[in-house]
């Protein structure tokens, strides 16, 4: 497989949004003095979908630069998650993201934008005028009450989503690719995404 799915330009540039969203990101958990040390919970076992391609390109591209046995015990791990969450219940029991070994992730500098969102309160605005709001995970809702209004405890999310879909757009260009709704092992097990 090449290693490189996605073009430089893209590729920087997808990077930048990244680091936009960690210095967002950072600028409320600081002002909440949210920090994940010691938490008793793990992110990690969260239930997410992801929806770009242009992520699931740069996922693979991480994968693809790991060593042969790492990438085996990945998919494995991918293959078990797929397994339990197809079970038919309202919501899949709690698994352990496939790239959590030893409770890191083993591509924390390929991981996606919700993996890199998730857990301080945050707020978007959809082109219908509807805002959505997230509270953000427990330990983030419990600091928040201490938090004055309009001091900088939620994150907004609307200019960093525009920028993803408008890198998605480049990516895809002009075809009519089927939209996706997947778990990252899903993406894992699925295999690089198929581009025109």
């Amino acid at each position: 497989m090449n290693k490189l799915l996605l073009n430089p330009d893209l590729r920087d540039q997808l990077r930048q949004l990244y680091e936009d969203m960690e210095t967002a990101y950072d600028a409320v958990a600081v002002s909440l003095s949210l920090s994940c040390t010691g938490c008793p919970d793990n992110c990690c076992d969260s239930y997410f979908h992801h929806h770009t391609y242009i992520e699931w390109c740069y996922l693979w591209e991480g994968i693809a630069h790991l060593p042969p046995d790492l990438q085996e015990r990945i998919m494995a791990r991918a293959r078990a998650y797929e397994l339990n969450s197809s079970r038919l219940t309202p919501e899949p029991a709690p698994v352990m993201c496939p790239l959590n070994e030893g409770g890191r992730c083993l591509l924390y500098a390929h991981r996606l934008m919700v993996c890199r969102t998730h857990g301080v309160p945050a707020r978007l605005s959809l082109p219908n005028g509807m805002v959505k709001e997230f509270p953000g995970c427990f330990r983030a809702q419990e600091l928040a009450v201490a938090v004055p209004a309009g001091s900088g405890g939620v994150m907004e999310r609307t200019s960093l989503l525009v920028r993803l879909a408008e890198l998605e757009k480049a990516l895809i260009g002009g075809h009519r690719l089927p939209r996706i709704k997947m778990t990252i092992a899903r993406m894992i097990v699925g295999g690089p995404p198929r581009l025109p």
